[in-house]
């Protein structure tokens, strides 16, 4: 089984950014931990800070993996283009988020790609992408 995590703006900066809402724990060493307890998994690991690029890697990975899950932070509240280019794609995505989004600020109630992913998982923290996986498995 293929999984690709595909993670957007900021979160390159997990442990050190905010961590009263996103934790201390790096996104690398998360990670590392993830494909030591499933083996079986091919889980292959994108991040970027730009748009384009995160639709280029959805479009590279939708064709031929099991299953993406895509944590699109800030561009999940106002890219259209991510949201095209889920329903462009045949692999199935779930959406996630280490904070719960629904209790933030105002404008983080809003998913430009909610509609066009097969769910999503909000404010359980780094636990939530284990549980992405999980679906997938």
């Amino acid at each position: 089984m293929k999984i690709a995590i595909i993670n957007g703006p900021n979160l390159n900066l997990l442990g050190t950014r905010e961590p009263g809402i996103y934790g201390r724990q790096t996104f690398e060493d998360f990670l590392k931990s993830l494909k030591e307890k499933y083996t079986d998994v091919q889980i292959d690991y994108f991040q970027s800070n730009v748009e384009g690029e995160l639709v280029n890697e959805l479009q590279r990975t939708g064709f031929s993996y099991d299953g993406i899950l895509l944590n699109a932070a800030a561009y999940t509240h106002t890219s259209i283009a991510l949201g095209d280019a889920i329903a462009a794609i045949k692999t199935p995505v779930v959406e996630v988020h280490i904070s719960n989004i629904s209790a933030r600020e105002e404008f983080r109630k809003n998913s430009y790609i909610s509609a066009k992913c097969i769910g999503s998982i909000s404010g359980l923290g780094l636990k939530g992408y284990e549980l992405g996986l999980l679906y997938f498995l």
